[in-house]
């Protein structure tokens, strides 16, 4: 894997809670803080202690260096403006490396003239380097390319690459909103503890915490989730009967099916926007 301390430049633009977790991450994990600058006209009050923790400047435009590496941490509706700012910085040495949602390699080739682009799907987990992040290449990027945003993103957990730009609708439907879908869980299962009678901070300390258990589990056991699950059912227990309901034919499977397919098709409508 390409190390962190040999990348050179790398310019972060846009310091909200996604971009300093990159950065914190790419720190922690070796790259200098002096080849680090990032780019923020209106940083927060996080971002800025963040900055003062690991003796960074927050710059409120990018001038006066051609990164190696080019990060676009900003929401898509400005996407273009800054692109037009930012033509001045890109030049041939520079990797583009985007985390702008919906937003295309065309649309990122276009507005900033470079096919050296890599567009990626993360979601907010990457905040606690436990993140998931999916990947596609544009198509004058390189080998070594890829191991440069491979040792990127591994600093906020785990990185998939994907051979067609489409596959990352599917990504954000599962990955990068998922998270939504598990803290929506937590509610759930505390809501229906406060209906069989428990206390409602009390049932959601055993909702939070039973998700929280379960997926350090995963994250230590490399057994299959439907192993895991296995091993907590006990046949014909109180286990059995909840997963009877669960996985019934209109159970949380299909429920799960129909919510990721709404996510993928509403990824493709703002993608199209």
């Amino acid at each position: 894997m390409t190390n962190l301390r040999s990348i050179g430049p790398v310019m972060l633009v846009g310091a909200g809670k996604m971009g300093m977790a990159l950065a914190r991450g790419w720190i922690d994990a070796g790259l200098p803080s002096n080849n680090l600058v990032l780019v923020d006209p209106s940083p927060g009050e996080a971002a800025r202690d963040m900055a003062a923790d690991y003796d960074l400047v927050i710059h409120s435009e990018p001038a006066g260096l051609v990164p190696n590496v080019l990060v676009l941490a900003v929401k898509p509706q400005i996407i273009g403006t800054v692109m037009e700012g930012l033509k001045p910085v890109v030049g041939p040495q520079t990797l583009v490396l985007s985390i702008a949602a919906g937003i295309s390699i065309s649309t990122l080739s276009n507005g900033l003239a470079t096919g050296r682009v890599v567009r990626t799907m993360p979601n907010t987990p990457a905040q606690i380097g436990k993140g998931m992040t999916g990947a596609v290449a544009g198509p004058e990027t390189s080998s070594q390319d890829r191991a440069t945003v491979d040792a990127l993103l591994s600093a906020a957990g785990q990185v998939a690459w994907f051979d067609a730009e489409g596959d990352l609708d599917a990504v954000t439907a599962v990955s990068g909103s998922g998270p939504a879908y598990v803290f929506n869980l937590v509610e759930a299962l505390a809501a229906a503890g406060v209906a069989e009678g428990l206390d409602e901070a009390v049932a959601m300390q055993l909702a939070r915490q039973t998700v929280i258990g379960s997926a350090a589990l995963l994250d230590a056991d490399p057994a299959p989730a439907s192993v895991l699950r296995q091993d907590v059912t006990s046949p014909n227990g109180t286990t059995a009967a909840a997963l009877a309901v669960l996985m019934s034919e209109d159970g949380l499977t299909p429920l799960m099916g129909r919510a990721v397919d709404a996510a993928r098709k509403r990824s493709e409508e703002l993608g199209g926007a």
